[in-house]
């Protein structure tokens, strides 16, 4: 693949979301119900919607979604956590209210994490010694 973007990860981040939102929950092992199935008649669902399901998501999907889960590890917990909760469509007013910052503030963040991992992704090493601004900006 050639050179990522913040948009790339940002993608990627938001189909992982995606992704483990469509995933079937997990119940206990062995779970069964004593009572006998009930069999409906046609005239039963008369009038009733079908119940239609998603599809799961492919083997591909899930491998792609671990993978972008990985990448929350290069970045500080709380910046991880603004990205985690962007890639699941939350309002920045809970994001912000939940760490106690300013709306710029989370935005800079979300833009420095999402630079930080364009950097690893491209197989260089995030200066320790510079500004959020100078890695931001040669991502763009």
């Amino acid at each position: 693949m050639g050179e990522w973007t913040r948009a790339m990860v940002a993608d990627r981040l938001d189909l992982a979301a995606d992704v483990m939102r469509a995933m079937p929950p997990v119940g206990p092992q062995g779970y069964v119900s004593a009572w006998p199935e009930y069999l409906s008649s046609f005239a039963d669902q008369v009038g009733q919607e079908p119940r239609m399901r998603k599809p799961l998501p492919s083997p591909r999907m899930i491998t792609q979604a671990d993978e972008a889960m990985l990448w929350l590890r290069w970045v500080d917990k709380e910046i991880a956590q603004i990205l985690w909760a962007r890639a699941n469509r939350k309002a920045w007013k809970g994001i912000c209210y939940a760490h106690g910052i300013s709306r710029s503030s989370a935005n800079r963040r979300h833009e420095y994490g999402l630079a930080v991992i364009v950097w690893r992704l491209n197989g260089k090493a995030v200066p320790r010694k510079r500004s959020m601004d100078f890695v931001i900006e040669k991502t763009a």
